[in-house]
């Protein structure tokens, strides 16, 4: 009996140690109370929340990042019977609000999306991802058949809706690349890849207004980027000097294949050059000869 009585008392004693244990591991994770200090300045940023929330450099990333900063949960109970729903915020700390909403009911039907938008996703799906056709609909100004915005999941189900298969994670061969393919490849940045296609100087295409483009890289546009300045090359402004016409004459000479351009990738020197002929005289070179 005092044995057991003694396992017993043994067996309670540790039993007390783990929970004190426990209880100061919680103690240590415990926040330590807020100074004065520290709540003034609370309830002033809280003053200040609606003022960052509509602020237009406030982006809705932003608004979704402080969001979640306030609150733990959301619960939605809808009753469909009433075309009615209630949503309960619990807020950090454990309040919680409930705010009730009015459910709109839409008469119109879901599979009625217009062929022309069907077949428009058709055609960019054989390139684009539907996070790019998503954003390049918005673009364009369609909703859904509901006047909702569209997103990925919607324009994946028109997609699976009439069968239209996803863009290829590898496009096909000889269907251009991307801009951002096209700047590895060619050894510069996304932004002179964009400056040549706003000139007109790469062979690319658009399956529709604001649809990624799909450059060609053809040998012939590959010796177009060269590391080193060569021979009869000058820069844009020094080319329509010499030449005396204007920087868009010389660049539409080089868009109709008048007249050969190169991109310099490397050294200090880089950037579009202009090739010039030696027998080449413009009118502002007359005019010096003149003057002379």
């Amino acid at each position: 009996m005092a044995r057991s009585l003694e396992r017993a008392y043994e067996g309670a004693l540790a039993d007390v140690e783990r929970q004190r244990l426990a209880l100061a591991e919680l103690d240590r994770h415990c926040p330590a109370p807020l100074s004065e200090p520290e709540r003034r300045a609370l309830r002033r940023l809280a003053g200040e929340l609606g003022r960052v929330w509509n602020a237009p450099s406030t982006t809705d990333r932003d608004r979704k990042e402080l969001l979640r900063a306030l609150l733990d949960d959301v619960i939605l109970d809808v009753d469909r019977a009433r075309d009615s729903a209630s949503v309960e915020l619990i807020w950090q700390g454990g309040a919680r609000t409930e705010l009730p909403v009015r459910v709109k009911h839409s008469t119109v039907k879901r599979s009625g999306t217009r062929p022309e938008l069907v077949d428009l996703v058709r055609r960019l799906a054989a390139h684009s991802s539907d996070r790019e056709i998503a954003i390049v609909l918005s673009k364009h100004g369609w909703k859904s058949p509901t006047g909702l915005p569209f997103t990925q999941r919607r324009v994946r189900g028109i997609r699976e809706g009439a069968n239209i298969p996803p863009a290829p994670r590898t496009p096909p061969a000889g269907t251009g690349v991307s801009i951002m393919q096209a700047a590895r490849e060619l050894g510069v940045s996304t932004m002179t890849i964009r400056r040549w296609l706003q000139e007109g100087l790469l062979p690319a295409e658009q399956t529709a207004e604001h649809a990624p483009w799909r450059i060609r890289l053809t040998d012939e546009v590959r010796r177009r980027f060269v590391p080193t300045v060569a021979d009869g090359y000058v820069k844009l402004d020094e080319a329509a000097r010499q030449l005396g016409v204007a920087r868009q004459t010389v660049l539409n000479q080089v868009r109709a294949g008048r007249r050969n351009a190169i991109q310099v990738v490397e050294g200090k020197r880089r950037g579009l050059r202009i090739e010039i002929h030696p027998d080449e005289q413009g009118l502002l070179q007359l005019v010096d000869e003149r003057e002379g």
